[in-house]
C-alpha cells in the first residue's frame, strides 16, 4: 500500500515536471503565435509582445511588455502594458460557464493631437478596428471581468508643455459576458475611479450592457472633485478660449445606450474662473463655421425624444469673464469681475419647465451689473426673457472701445445701462435705455501728443454732449427700440441673445455721436 502512494505521487510530480518543462519550451512560440492572432484582428495598430508566460496548472497566461503602437505615427507608442494576466474565472463555473478573467497592470496610455487627428480622418469607424478581438485572442475563453489596476493616461494637444494627465487610473467591469443573470438590461457592474492632473478626482459608477447593440450601454453616477480647468488650456484655446484658471467640482448621472442618452447635472460648481473668448479676423470663417454648427446641434437636441439634457442647479462663483476683440483698431477687452452666475432647472426638454439665471458682478471693474433671465427650450425658435441692468461703469475702461468704434476717448465719464427683452415666435419685444453722465472727452494734457484734426473731432463730440445733457443732472439719455422680427430666426438661443445684446451695447455706447457730429459739422 505504502508503494502504491509512492508511485502515485511520483507520477504526479513527473506530470508536473513535464508540464512545467513543456510549458517552458512553448512559451515563446506561443507567444509568437498570440502576436500573430492580435495583429491579424487590428487595423491600423501593430502589437508587441515582450514575453509570454504560460501556468498549466492554473490555466492563466501572463503576457510582458506589451506595446501599441499606430501604424501612421509609431512614436510615441499608443500604450505600454508591464504586464497583462488572464485566468479562468473559477467562480464562473458555478454557472456552468467558462469564461476569463484579464488584468492589466499600471498601463500608460499616450495620445496626441497628431494621432487623433489621424483616428479621425481613418475611413475605418473605431469599433470595427478589431480591438475586442485582439483581446479576446490573448485568451481562448470569454472574457468575464476585465481589471486596470494604476493605470495611466496622458494627452498631448498643440501645446506640448501643457499635457493633459490621468494617473491611478483603476477599473472594474464585472459580469461582462452576463453570467450571473439572463441578458437584460444593465446585469453587469462597472466602477471607474482616476486622478486628474495630481489634484482633482474622477469616479463613474454604476452598471453596464456590454453586449448590448450596434454599442455597449451605460447607466451611471458620475462625480468630479477639484477639477483644475486651466489644464484644458490647450484644448480651449482651439477654440478661441483663453482659459486661465477655475476649479470645477461636480456630480449627477449618465446613461448612454442605443435608444437613449441622457445627462443629468444635479449640481456643478466652478470657483475662480478665469476665461475670455478671444476674436481675431484670421478666426472669423472659422467662429462662423462654429456657430453654424452650434445652431444645427441646438436644433437636433431640443425636444430631442432620446436625448435629456437636464441641469438643476450650476454655480459660477468669484470668475472673470472676457471678450476681447482682436480684429478692431485698436484691440478691446471687455470683461465682467467678480461674476457670480447661478442657473437652475435647465433642460433641453420643454416638459421640465423654465429654466431660471442669475447673473451679477462689475462690469469693466466698476460698474454694478445685474442681470435675470428665464429659458424654455426651443419649439418655434428661441424663447425666453431677460432683464438686466449695469450701472456707473467708469468709462476710462472702455476708452479702447471708444477709439475703435467713435475715435475719440474719454477723460471723464460714467455709463449706466438698464434693459428688457422678449424673444418669442421668431421675433423679439424690448429696448435698451443708456445713461452717460459728467462726461468729459477732450483734456489738453492727456491728448499733447494727438494730431490736430484728432483734437479738432473729440472737441466736437464733447460739445455735442454738452448740448444733449440734462443739465440739472448732468446726465445724456437716451432710448433704443429693440422690437421686431429677428435676423436670423434659424439662430440658436445663445446666439441670439449674444447678438441682440452686443448690437445694443454698442449703440448705447456710442448713441448717435456720429449722427450727432455731422449735424454739429453743417
Amino acid at each position: 500500500m505504502r508503494r502504491w502512494w509512492m508511485w502515485l505521487v511520483g507520477a504526479v510530480a513527473l506530470l508536473a515536471g513535464a508540464a512545467v518543462v513543456v510549458s517552458f519550451f512553448i512559451d515563446e512560440p506561443l507567444r509568437r503565435y498570440v502576436e500573430r492572432q492580435i495583429n491579424a484582428q487590428l487595423q491600423g495598430y501593430a502589437v508587441r509582445i515582450g514575453a509570454l508566460d504560460l501556468h498549466p496548472f492554473s490555466f492563466s497566461v501572463d503576457l510582458k511588455d506589451v506595446v501599441i503602437v499606430q501604424d501612421k505615427h509609431p512614436d510615441p507608442p499608443v500604450v505600454r502594458v508591464p504586464e497583462l494576466s488572464a485566468s479562468v474565472q473559477w467562480r464562473a463555473l458555478l454557472s456552468g460557464r467558462v469564461v476569463a478573467d484579464v488584468q492589466v497592470e499600471r498601463p500608460a496610455v499616450h495620445l496626441n493631437l497628431t494621432q487623433l487627428r489621424h483616428e479621425a480622418r481613418d475611413e475605418v469607424p473605431v469599433k470595427e478596428r478589431g480591438w475586442q478581438e485582439a483581446l479576446q485572442a490573448v485568451s481562448p475563453l470569454q472574457i468575464n471581468e476585465l481589471r486596470v489596476v494604476d493605470g495611466e493616461l496622458t494627452y498631448i494637444d498643440a501645446d506640448t508643455r501643457r499635457p493633459l494627465r490621468l494617473s491611478q487610473l483603476n477599473v472594474r467591469a464585472g459580469n461582462i459576458r452576463n453570467v450571473k443573470v439572463a441578458a437584460g438590461v444593465y446585469p453587469s457592474d462597472l466602477q471607474v475611479d482616476a486622478v486628474l492632473d495630481g489634484v482633482g478626482r474622477i469616479a463613474l459608477n454604476g452598471q453596464a450592457d456590454f453586449l448590448a447593440a450596434p454599442h455597449a450601454a451605460v447607466k451611471a453616477e458620475l462625480a468630479l472633485e477639484q477639477v483644475e480647468l486651466a489644464q484644458f488650456q490647450a484644448v480651449a484655446s482651439r477654440h478661441n478660449i483663453a482659459l486661465k484658471r477655475g476649479v470645477l467640482s461636480a456630480a449627477g448621472a449618465i446613461e448612454y445606450a442605443p435608444s437613449t442618452k441622457t445627462v443629468h447635472l444635479r449640481q456643478a460648481t466652478i470657483e475662480r474662473l478665469q476665461a475670455d473668448y478671444i476674436h481675431t479676423a484670421q478666426t472669423a470663417v472659422v467662429e462662423k463655421r462654429r456657430v453654424q454648427q452650434v445652431q444645427q446641434v441646438a436644433r437636433e437636441v431640443s425636444n430631442a425624444p432620446g436625448i435629456r439634457l437636464r441641469a438643476d442647479q450650476l454655480r459660477l462663483v468669484q470668475g472673470t469673464l472676457g471678450f476681447v476683440n482682436r480684429a478692431a483698431r485698436p484691440e478691446y477687452r471687455l470683461f465682467l469681475e467678480d461674476a457670480e452666475v447661478h442657473l437652475q432647472n435647465f433642460s433641453n426638454q420643454l416638459t421640465e419647465g423654465t429654466a431660471v439665471a442669475k447673473v451679477t458682478g462689475r462690469f469693466m471693474g466698476t460698474g454694478r451689473t445685474v442681470v435675470g433671465a428665464n429659458f424654455r427650450p426651443e419649439t418655434n425658435g428661441p424663447d425666453f426673457a431677460l432683464a438686466a441692468s449695469i450701472e456707473d461703469t467708469d468709462m476710462r475702461a472702455l476708452n479702447p472701445l471708444l477709439r475703435a468704434y467713435g475715435k475719440f476717448d474719454l477723460v471723464q465719464g460714467f455709463f449706466s445701462v438698464y434693459t428688457e427683452m422678449r424673444v418669442r415666435n421668431r421675433a423679439v419685444q424690448g429696448y435698451v435705455k443708456p445713461l452717460l453722465r459728467k462726461l468729459d472727452v477732450y483734456d489738453t494734457h492727456q491728448d499733447t501728443d494727438k494730431g490736430l484734426f484728432q483734437k479738432l473731432y473729440e472737441a466736437v463730440v464733447g460739445g455735442v454732449s454738452g448740448l444733449l445733457e440734462n443739465v440739472p443732472r448732468d446726465e445724456v439719455a437716451t432710448k433704443v427700440d429693440l422690437s421686431g422680427p429677428l435676423e436670423n430666426p434659424q439662430a440658436s438661443t445663445w446666439q441670439v441673445l449674444v447678438n441682440l445684446i452686443q448690437n445694443a451695447f454698442l449703440r448705447a455706447i456710442l448713441p448717435g455721436f456720429e449722427r450727432e457730429l455731422g449735424r454739429a459739422s453743417r
